[in-house]
């Protein structure tokens, strides 16, 4: 390369790129793995390949790489392979950085103009036999499974009409049918959002559209058995910002909040609005259908966290107005007319919410999330943030009570996975990355997921360091038959 990588926390520490591609066969494993764990984990990073065109950028911009570790018969394997994008074919030609402001084609070199830009490198996911990598702004990218060989665009066989596909997708596990929506849908800052439906085949079976209030970054959604549930936040786009080379995202605090809510399996014109003044959120942990009532749970915040987003909304939010200030519950009364709807706290505040698949859409009683505990130790910087999490955490959702691990190292944690087990009662598994400042390496982290709060029951060790990824799925063996 002839240039270096900015001298920014998005490019510094374990926020330094990697770009390694490798296969380690039989990684050292420490402590207890139980051989009933056997399936491959999953996870997307942003790693860029060159440095970025203008001299700066988010570490969201990062190309897709897609990294997997197979647990089988107490062993791990682990695998890393760029995801081949358009975006990543021009830049090796080039052997520079061709593409300017995240999400802004407007500020692109006048050669890839046209080229698809989607760096696919936000969350993998397995369905109808298939593995997909996803981000937001473009439609999935198809994968081997087994090699992780790029294999190409996937849009359900061309039925797919939206030009966006979400990611944060929702399986019903007792159906197979995978639930998703593309924001964008109908193209750069448009207001049309897609809601969409494949069955256990993963053949598209419905697409439906509908407009929202104003364009907003809608990172996720959630699922009942009865309801579908579209959060807008406003943290929103302009397409005369883009054209003049401005950033795609700010945050406008002096809009309101939309959540749209509808009977999932009927049409969008039975939407209900509701409504409450700003405030932020990315991942959802679960939502249910109780009667008349629709629950949903997650961490809240103020602002959007993102440094870049922040700095370009002219923001300097204060501690407590950080996503996520708090876990809370929103519950809406579908037989009542009008806007309004109740807030509970349930639990502080975290982020990277998970629970068992088999709980997905259901009335439920345990949840896991990761949480910064200043008291636990002081910030360490790592992920697209700046302070990394270092503390994981399990809630008892109906009486609030927590339990939690940290480490006595300096230490951050990716995002955790819930691995089920196959013996009656057993709550399952936690695995996650540990990132380990000491040494500049990162671990994988095994816990009984009813007993985190004893710490580790495996360490499965890594001779490098792991970039932050940004979300991670975990198949079973069986699947992947």
């Amino acid at each position: 390369m002839t240039t270096k990588f900015p001298d920014t926390f998005d490019y510094q520490g374990f926020n330094a790129p990697m770009r390694t591609e490798c296969d380690i066969y039989d990684l050292v494993v420490e402590g207890n793995l139980p051989k009933e764990i056997h399936g491959q984990w999953y996870r997307t990073i942003p790693d860029p390949q060159y440095p970025p065109m203008l001299g700066h950028d988010t570490y969201l911009s990062g190309d897709g790489m897609i990294s997997s570790f197979l647990f089988e018969n107490g062993h791990v394997d682990f695998k890393m392979r760029y995801i081949m994008t358009e975006r990543l074919k021009a830049e090796r030609k080039a052997r520079r950085g061709l593409f300017g402001l995240y999400r802004n084609p407007f500020t692109d070199d006048p050669s890839v103009r046209g080229v698809n830009r989607c760096v696919y490198n936000t969350t993998p996911i397995f369905h109808g036999g298939k593995l997909l990598a996803l981000k937001e702004d473009g439609r999935a990218m198809e994968l081997d499974p087994h090699s992780l060989e790029t294999l190409g665009e996937w849009d359900f066989g061309g039925k797919l009409k939206s030009k966006t596909m979400t990611a944060h997708s929702r399986l019903d596990e007792d159906t197979g049918d995978l639930y998703f929506f593309g924001y964008e849908a109908g193209g750069l800052a448009t207001r049309d959002i897609s809601y969409c439906i494949a069955n256990k085949e993963g053949e598209l079976v419905k697409e439906e559209w509908f407009e929202v209030p104003y364009v907003s970054l809608m990172h996720d959604f959630a699922m009942t058995k009865e309801h579908a549930i579209f959060p807008v936040f406003p943290t929103t786009c302009d397409l005369d910002r883009l054209k003049a080379g401005g950033v795609h995202w700010v945050c406008e605090p002096d809009k309101d909040t939309f959540i749209g809510i509808m009977p999932r399996d009927s049409s969008v014109k039975h939407m209900h609005w509701f409504r409450r003044p700003a405030c932020s959120a990315f991942h959802f942990m679960n939502a249910y259908t109780e009667g008349k009532y629709v629950h949903l749970d997650f961490g809240i915040g103020k602002y959007a966290p993102f440094p870049f987003i922040q700095e370009a909304s002219h923001i300097h939010p204060k501690p407590e107005d950080m996503a996520y200030g708090r876990v809370v519950r929103w519950s809406f009364d579908m037989s009542k007319p009008g806007e309004k709807f109740e807030e509970y706290n349930l639990a502080p505040s975290g982020d990277f919410p998970r629970i068992a698949n088999k709980d997905h859409m259901k009335d439920y009683g345990i949840g896991y999330y990761e949480r910064f505990d200043i008291e636990a130790a002081p910030p360490l910087m790592a992920g697209p943030v700046g302070v990394g999490f270092n503390t994981l955490s399990r809630l008892e959702v109906k009486s609030g009570k927590l339990k939690s691990w940290h480490s006595n190292r300096p230490v951050t944690i990716q995002e955790e996975v819930h691995i089920p087990s196959r013996q009656p009662g057993h709550e399952g598994y936690l695995a996650l990355v540990a990132d380990l400042h000491e040494t500049q390496l990162s671990d994988i982290l095994v816990f009984e997921a009813e007993h985190l709060d004893k710490g580790p029951i495996a360490t499965v060790k890594l001779p490098l360091r792991l970039r932050n990824q940004v979300h991670g799925n975990w198949v079973p063996a069986e699947d992947l038959k």
